[in-house]
């Protein structure tokens, strides 16, 4: 059995179909968010630090309403278009996880993204007992 998460339609409006996250048993899949305006669903440009903030703060929306936070991931996965920009994005990623145990972790390179921006980070949650 699955669960949908989807926002309100005002609260980052998905550019594809796709649900925000999907539950299946305990694991809540959370899709890859941009540096996406939550109310706009424009993608912020600008520099890497003000994009993943913005990547951070839109997974933690989605976390919050599916009643979670970050201390239940157990993976993610980062998606860059400049590999220059690792240590810039690992400070802030860090910043979000405040002193719990960190979750398993891939971070890929790539050319371009489907929305645009430099970021994507998706996520898998434990949300068992």
């Amino acid at each position: 059995m699955f669960e949908h998460i989807n926002l309100p339609d005002n609260v980052l409006p998905p550019v594809a179909p796709y649900s925000h996250a999907v539950r299946a048993g305990d694991f809540l899949f959370v899709t890859g968010q941009l540096s996406e305006d939550p109310k706009t669903g424009k993608v912020i440009l600008g520099t890497i630090e003000d994009q993943t903030r913005r990547v951070m703060d839109n997974l933690k929306l989605v976390l919050s309403h599916a009643d979670t936070d970050f201390k239940r991931v157990v993976m993610s996965r980062i998606f860059l278009t400049n590999f220059q920009d690792y240590a810039k994005v690992n400070e802030i990623y860090l910043s979000y996880f405040q002193g719990n145990p960190l979750p398993s972790r891939t971070t890929v390179g790539i050319t371009e993204l489907a929305g645009l921006g430099d970021i994507e980070i998706d996520l898998i949650v434990y949300c068992g007992s």
